[in-house]
């Protein structure tokens, strides 16, 4: 510690010379710190849990003298505050939050960096950001009177082709007047331009693009960047030209079931699907959010475990199964990536949510399109079990409900994918008759038709029954309880065909205390599995093989167990049925059932070709 005289002292003969040194700065003009070239701040979200987030300023030295200390000054929406900083001293004004160094890490040589790091509340994103009163993109920007552009309106997408598009913005406002606007492609400058319109050219078709736009005036300064506007060119193979091959990839399936990302490639299945279905997001409180933010965006993968064989860091903004997945896209360029949100669990929160529809829309495209991860989806998936009927919660919204979803969901996601996973309920008066599928296929990509689960040993007692049955058999339960006839009916109700894919499980639904071979036994209750019940095709298919088939789906009984599940030869006759029903094509739940080598998806793939 310092002695009190030591400090009184220093401070005295600071004093002294400071006011010796005027007369000399007075002749030769006071210069302001160099600030505007001189240094830059960086921002980063770290991570975000839905409740909070963490955020990370990281200020370099551009310039090529010392910097003695550091302000970096920003601006948050109302509804976004800080709640806790460390490596600086943080204050706020209003809205405006001020971060100084502390005693320790003021000083920056040339070409040196700092970073401090906080958590936040709140949903909004810094703007405003100077740093030493200057631009924090190293602009002129700080001096009184010089202020910056104001963002662009977010781009909107007209005239999309297989090759091009045309983005439209509203325009920036400056103190001194906009020169011209930056457009921005998947993070990179592609154009820079003096009105507020661009042709881009040259893309690929059945692609997705994320623009956004930024504004510079007549100083140079730069503004804060637009609201992200993703873009899919047509064209390609989306469902609307070759079939679809879309597999569901579990969210939770990192944990115990150690199935990552990099076992699409290991696997082989991934050169052999069009789409993958991200699941699942959740619909809490009115609005999409975050399923598991560990493992979607912060667990780290090692070199080994990588996609590319590159390791995660501890700083690097996004990790988890969104940076795997944009790895595993940037391999396979074909590969659409929609997040799916709902599922069995969580769709309880749609009826909440449709009461209003917009709202609802807007918050799920927000999150699909997230600056963190954009480029990443192709769209979203709405996957409600069931609207205006019971699942693990019972809905009353009304049948008009399906369509008034898919026409929110559409008007707000433009071009991207928009689809629904949907029952396979086709009794009279189940639950396709509950809601208006047929006035939602205008809005929709496609249809993932749930062709499965239509038998299981909820019904401890049996009969045992195939539960994925292609057919009607006789002896089965339920008559309507079939693949074909949900297709029959969709397509009845004026669903085109291409707009429907069939569903196949990777895993079997089983009974123990069974003694009968064929369907149609008696049974004691659910045969052990993964739950009870359920078992994975790759473990069934040596624990308890083929005892024989039934309706196009295979049946084995072993011991006293009694399972029901599909086979390479089952897929291959449930392809033949698609193509010749001329459906959009099939997809399955999902990729951890399968082998290692991917037999059920080469199954799928092999069927469709």
């Amino acid at each position: 510690m310092r002695s009190p005289r030591v400090t009184r002292l220093t401070r005295r003969i600071s004093a002294i010379v400071a006011a010796l040194a005027l007369p000399l700065a007075a002749m030769v003009g006071l210069a302001p710190e160099a600030h505007a070239a001189g240094a830059t701040a960086t921002y980063t979200k770290v991570s975000d849990w839905g409740t909070g987030f963490e955020g990370k300023w990281t200020i370099k030295n551009t310039g090529t003298t010392a910097i003695s200390s550091w302000t970096v000054s920003w601006t948050y929406p109302s509804d976004t505050r800080v709640t806790s900083a460390w490596d600086a001293i943080v204050t706020s004004s209003g809205t405006t939050w001020t971060a100084k160094n502390a005693g320790w890490n003021g000083t920056l040589a040339p070409g040196a960096s700092i970073s401090f790091g906080f958590n936040g509340s709140g949903p909004g994103a810094p703007s405003g950001c100077t740093v030493n009163g200057g631009g924090c993109d190293g602009g002129d920007g700080g001096q009184p009177g010089d202020a910056k552009p104001s963002a662009p309106g977010t781009p909107t997408a007209s005239n999309i082709t297989n090759t091009s598009v045309t983005l439209s913005w509203a325009a920036a406002t400056d103190d001194k007047g906009i020169k011209n606007y930056d457009v921005i492609r998947n993070g990179s400058t592609v154009a820079t331009v003096t009105g507020t319109s661009y042709t881009n050219t040259g893309l690929t078709a059945g692609s997705t693009y994320t623009y956004e736009i930024r504004a510079r005036d007549t100083a140079d300064q730069t503004g804060p960047l637009s609201g992200p506007r993703t873009v899919t060119t047509t064209g390609g193979n989306q469902g609307g030209g070759g079939k679809v091959k879309l597999g569901y990839f579990a969210e939770w399936g990192v944990y115990a079931r150690n199935y990552h990302v990099k076992n699409l490639v290991s696997s082989g299945s991934a050169g052999k699907i069009t789409h993958i279905n991200y699941a699942f997001g959740n619909v809490t409180g009115g609005r999409c959010a975050m399923g598991d933010s560990y493992a979607a965006i912060d667990k780290a993968y090692t070199a080994d475990q990588s996609v590319d064989g590159v390791a995660d860091t501890w700083d690097q903004p996004l990790r988890g199964n969104f940076n795997q997945l944009k790895k595993l896209k940037a391999q396979y360029p074909n590969i659409k990536i929609l997040w799916s949100f709902g599922g069995w669990t969580w769709s309880g929160g749609f009826g909440q949510a449709m009461q209003n529809p917009a709202a609802f829309a807007q918050s799920c495209y927000d999150l699909v399109n997230d600056s963190r991860w954009a480029g990443l989806f192709d769209g979203i998936d709405l996957d409600w079990e069931y609207p205006n009927a019971c699942g693990l919660s019972c809905d009353t919204s009304g049948s008009a409900v399906m369509r008034t979803m898919m026409q929110a969901f559409r008007a707000k996601f433009g071009s991207q994918l928009v689809t629904a996973a949907i029952t396979a309920d086709a009794s009279s008066g189940g639950k396709l008759d509950l809601a208006d599928y047929g006035g939602a296929a205008q809005y929709v990509d496609f249809y993932n038709v749930m062709t499965y689960d239509f038998f299981g040993a909820w019904d401890a007692q049996g009969p045992t029954a195939v539960h994925s049955p292609l057919t009607g058999y006789t002896g089965i339960p339920i008559e309507s309880f079939n693949s074909d006839s949900a297709i029959q009916k969709l397509r009845a109700k004026g669903v085109p065909a291409a707009k429907l894919n069939l569903g196949i499980p990777f895993y079997g639904r089983g009974w123990t205390g069974v003694t009968q071979d064929a369907p149609g036994g008696s049974a004691t209750g659910p045969a052990t599995g993964i739950e009870p019940g359920n078992q994975d095709y790759k473990v069934l298919k040596t624990q308890c093989p083929v005892t024989g088939t039934v309706a196009g789906t295979a049946y084995a009984h072993c011991g006293t167990n009694w399972w029901s599940y599909d086979t390479p030869s089952t897929i291959a006759g449930k392809m033949n049925y698609v193509k010749n029903q001329g459906l959009g094509g099939a997809f399955f739940w999902e990729f951890s059932g399968d082998t290692t080598n991917g037999e059920l998806v080469s199954a799928i793939n092999t069927g469709l070709n």
